[in-house]
């Protein structure tokens, strides 16, 4: 059942706002209660909701007590559809005691909890609120995070990728190559790691040269207990070619073999699939021999480093980190080094023959020539020229000992500090080294 609700006759008052104040208008509504007080109020006054016709109600069989009160309604609730109410601020009443008896009518749902259930708990906490700016900071850090994690995993694919995208890079090549030359083979790297090829133990056929005894003190050298590196001015050093060297000349007229090299020269071809700089050698044919040997200018005598490593170096040739200059410093540290470490009291080691690139009176260093040859097959032998630098006692027995040294240029390429890391952690410098140097 639909009640009605009657407005009455309302008045009009044509010269002013509000009702009339004559008592003849004031007689005509008489559906109106008289001696209601009137508020003034200006007509930049905000006007609310004076009635809210689209609140609904539980059915009748609901808890009366539930049900919203009909105050200034229309009548029973049960009996109307909608609910009628005053909005305080669209009428103020001239007593402010009757203002307790009005309520707003407000249908907005109630504000979801925004922390969870405990929000309920901090209600009462006083929330400070929290700075334009302290946002934007806080939005840059997130976003400096997350650049610093895709920095992280780019380089660690990069690290965990083979070889195969250093060696895609263009180098320079060490000979140019002439029109007309004609290519007999082209044989890819892929195919050297699946050779192998066994040989008996080799036969010294001469040993030349003198060297002097390894110092044992140099074992228990830590970066806490250096030893600067020595220049050693007056010895010499040399790097002779196969050809140019008279004991092969002389062990080639004997027909000791049919192939000639040495142990730089083979050792660079055995680990060609791990180099990534370029190389040339020249091998001769005299008759039925091949003799290996090094083009002029040639940089097989140096000791490239960081040449595996993904990070690349400066291309520029004069500069203190290029390729170039670390080989050359190599070189030379590794040269100092080998006479450094021995005992050097005159207590030598002498062979059957000095040493023959040397001129007499020639303060030379400490080395010594082993002329090896290996049995290929029955028609096939290869005497190589091995270079050792000095000699060690073990078990009552002369060893022979190669004297070698890594060198650091600059932690940032290879990234790791050897003073901070060789103490406790020799084995990551060790493989960190055995990556950024596959080929040394």
């Amino acid at each position: 059942m639909v009640g009605v609700f009657e407005v009455g006759a309302v008045p009009f008052n044509p010269d002013g706002w509000g009702p009339p104040d004559s008592a003849a208008a004031a007689s005509i509504t008489t559906t109106l209660p008289l001696h209601v007080p009137f508020a003034p109020f200006s007509r930049s006054d905000k006007l609310g909701r004076i009635a809210d016709f689209t609140r609904s109600f539980p059915s009748s069989n609901a808890n009366p007590s539930n049900r919203p009160s009909s105050r200034h309604g229309a009548g029973n609730p049960a009996d109307s559809p909608f609910d009628f109410s005053l909005d305080v601020d669209a009428f103020p009443l001239a007593n402010p005691e009757d203002d307790s008896s009005f309520r707003l009518v407000d249908a907005k749902p109630p504000p979801r909890p925004k922390f969870g259930p405990k929000w309920r708990f901090n209600q009462n906490r006083p929330q400070l609120p929290q700075r334009r700016d302290e946002e934007v900071e806080a939005r840059k850090r997130e976003a400096e995070k997350e650049r610093a994690r895709r920095d992280r995993l780019y380089n660690l694919n990069r690290s965990n990728q083979n070889q195969q995208r250093r060696e895609a890079a263009i180098f320079k090549s060490s000979v140019d190559i002439q029109p007309e030359w004609n290519m007999l083979d082209q044989i890819p790297f892929s195919t050297f790691s699946k050779l192998s090829f066994s040989v008996p133990e080799p036969e010294d056929l001469l040993i030349c040269g003198a060297l002097e005894y390894y110092d044992r003190s140099f074992d228990r050298i830590t970066p806490k207990n250096e030893r600067r590196l020595e220049r050693f001015k007056n010895r010499n050093f040399f790097k002779v070619t196969t050809t140019d060297d008279p004991v092969i000349r002389r062990l080639a007229n004997e027909d000791k073999a049919t192939v000639f090299a040495t142990d730089t020269i083979l050792s660079t071809l055995m680990c060609a699939p791990r180099s990534v700089y370029s190389w040339d050698i020249v091998i001769q044919r005299v008759g039925n021999k091949l003799f290996f040997d090094k083009r002029d200018g040639s940089q097989l005598d140096l000791l490239s480093v960081h040449e595996t490593s993904q990070e690349p170096l400066p291309e520029a040739k004069d500069d203190i980190n290029s390729a170039y200059s670390l080989s050359v410093e190599a070189a030379y540290i590794n040269q100092n080094f080998s006479q450094q470490v021995l005992v050097r009291d005159g207590n030598k080691v002498s062979f059957d023959e000095p040493n023959p690139f040397a001129n007499e009176g020639d303060e030379v260093a400490s080395v010594a020539y082993r002329y090896r040859r290996w049995k290929l097959d029955n028609d096939m032998h290869l005497v190589a020229r091995c270079e050792v630098q000095s000699v060690v006692d073990v078990n009552n027995q002369k060893s022979f000992l190669t004297l070698n040294a890594l060198n650091e240029f600059d932690p940032k390429y290879s990234g790791v500090d050897w003073r901070q890391k060789l103490e406790t952690q020799r084995g990551a410098v060790l493989a960190t080294e055995l990556k950024n140097n596959a080929n040394k």
